[in-house]
């Protein structure tokens, strides 16, 4: 095994996808979190400076691979009569508390994928563009 060496002397960049927020996460789900905040602390602990992102989808996700899947934020929303919005607000609010009453640290940025598709559209019309 080789020995871990940063990209930039005494600093790690992490992130890790975060959740799409539609409903409850699991253990199952949480665990991956779990597991990101052993290697942040890890990383901490052996002095280097980690900058930790993990973004939110709060937006519409298909349930598979296919295009023709199911939307699970317009499933959540409609199975609790209320808004894609108010179902992304809830589950972000509960999944947050879930982490805080596990003691994982906070990334230091968490995006939301819905303050970020004018970016998204502009990166996925450049690829194209590349071929």
């Amino acid at each position: 095994m080789k020995p871990f060496v940063p990209l930039r002397p005494g600093e790690v960049g992490m992130y890790n996808c975060g959740p799409t927020v539609y409903d409850r996460q699991h253990i199952g789900n949480l665990y991956s979190y779990v597991v990101a905040d052993v290697v942040r602390r890890t990383f901490e602990y052996f002095g280097l400076r980690v900058k930790q992102v993990m973004n939110i989808t709060d937006v519409g996700h298909i349930v598979d691979d296919a295009d023709a899947g199911v939307d699970k934020m317009a499933v959540g929303a409609e199975r609790a009569h209320k808004t894609p919005r108010e179902i992304a607000d809830e589950y972000t609010r509960l999944f947050m508390a879930d982490r805080h009453r596990l003691n994982i640290l906070d990334p230091e940025v968490i995006p939301k994928a819905t303050d970020h598709i004018k970016e998204m559209i502009a990166l996925i019309e450049r690829l194209i563009a590349k071929g």
